[in-house]
């Protein structure tokens, strides 16, 4: 894939800013035996990211460590650690700037304000911007920023036009990931379409997605007679990273739901274990959170539905899995 020279970065920013007109790094493709690990494992230890909620969506904070009951492959593992604190997180927004988003820009840009302002102030965040080409916003000397001041400094404009290559756009958003200073990750991703520009397949892209750390929150714009929209690519991507995929009837639902998806990522809870089970090594484990909160109505459990153990042979201390959680 080719990233252009983002000397127009997206208009979407505007108030948030990204410093100075970008100039970007080039990316290689990224290569399956390069994957970012998903969650980290040292040696037989295993964190997981928990989301809670009921039954209208209200996040539900305030539950111990003996509301929680985690199984690996059906077997309950004792909890060692549990954390409910809203600890900072890498964030990578996607942006979706093909002709068919000439219009709906004002929107998105009032909505990616929204995010900003209900993120923790210590979140680092980067920007992709993508039609039939992508561009990471950000100059290469600044990666990540988390200062305001220097978002606000962004970007001029930016041109609505081309095809969309969001394959493309999620592989340099995870590969972005790698050099990120924060164990918590995200992606969110706003788009009005399927993919018709893309040079990459969308298993390379759900590949990829699993065997990385990051959560990825989905906002489908999509129109009546849109014929490339793919929902379905969607929903998949952010099942099987532990985010949410949402499809607002109009496009001024975005800057509300771009809030609640800032929550999401803050309210969640860490839950550790070491797997009672260390002869499964190298293989696919499944995992279950289950919650038990007799004060509370029913819950709604939301994490990924399991990781790849190291293999065997796997002798760094600091082993990361390659699968998913």
């Amino acid at each position: 894939m080719r990233i252009k020279n983002a000397g127009f970065a997206l208009s979407l920013f505007l108030s948030l800013g990204i410093c100075a007109a970008a100039q970007t790094a080039p990316t290689e493709p990224i290569k399956e035996s390069e994957t970012q690990p998903a969650i980290r494992v040292t040696v037989n230890f295993v964190d997981v990211p928990v989301s809670v909620t009921n039954a209208q969506g209200q996040f539900i904070s305030g539950l111990a460590q003996g509301n929680f009951r985690v199984y690996e492959n059906g077997l309950a593992q004792k909890i060692a650690v549990f954390k409910d604190e809203d600890n900072p997180v890498t964030v990578g927004l996607l942006v979706d700037h093909s002709g068919s988003m000439r219009t709906k820009l004002p929107e998105v840009t009032a909505a990616a304000i929204a995010f900003a302002q209900s993120s923790n102030p210590k979140d680092e965040m980067f920007v992709v911007d993508f039609n039939d080409m992508v561009s990471l916003v950000l100059p290469a000397a600044t990666p990540f920023t988390s200062d305001l001041g220097e978002l606000e400094k962004a970007v001029s404009g930016m041109r609505a036009d081309g095809r969309t290559a969001l394959n493309d756009a999620i592989l340099v958003a995870l590969d972005h990931l790698r050099s990120a200073h924060r164990e918590r990750q995200a992606l969110i991703i706003v788009s009005d379409g399927g993919d018709n520009a893309s040079k990459h397949k969308f298993a390379q892209v759900l590949s990829e997605a699993r065997a990385s750390k990051a959560s990825i929150y989905a906002i489908g714009i999509f129109g009546a007679n849109q014929a490339d929209q793919n929902p379905e690519m969607l929903e998949k991507l952010a099942k099987s990273t532990g985010g949410r995929a949402y499809f607002p009837l109009s496009v001024k639902e975005v800057s509300s739901i771009c809030t609640q998806i800032a929550r999401d990522i803050r309210e969640q809870y860490t839950l550790g274990y070491s797997p009672s089970n260390a002869a499964l090594q190298g293989s696919y484990r499944k995992i279950e959170v289950k919650v038990d909160a007799p004060n509370h109505e029913r819950l709604h459990v939301r994490t990924r539905p399991g990781y790849a153990s190291p293999p065997k042979s796997a002798t760094n201390p600091s082993v990361r899995a390659t699968g998913s959680l």
